[in-house]
Parts: C-alpha cells; structure tokens; sequence
C-alpha cells in the first residue's frame, strides 16, 4: 500500500515539474510561431466567389 502512495506522490511530483517547464517554455517564447506568418502570403485563399464557380461547373 506504501508503493502505491509513494508512486502517486512521485507521478505528481513529475506532472507538476512538466507543467512548471511548460509554463517556463510559454513564458520565453519558445512556442511562437516566426515561420507562418512570412509564408502566409503563398497560401491559396478560397474565396466565396470561387468556390460558387466550382459548384456551377
């Protein structure tokens, strides 16, 4: 019964070390996004008028 609590107590150490690193990585940047917004511009745009033009075909 001990290892069980211990193996709780130890799992909830580990999540909460992820989560502080987590908020850590947000905090600094890490997870911006710099590539998509300089290549934005090459996305094709699906316009409505388009897309009514492809359904009449």
């Amino acid at each position: 019964m001990t290892v069980i609590f211990i193996l709780i107590g130890l799992s909830l150490f580990v999540a909460i070390i992820f989560l502080v690193l987590f908020f850590w990585n947000v905090k600094s940047g890490q997870y911006d996004d710099d590539y998509t917004p300089s290549v934005r511009m090459l996305f094709d745009d699906n316009n409505e008028s388009e897309t009514e033009e492809n359904k009449n075909q």
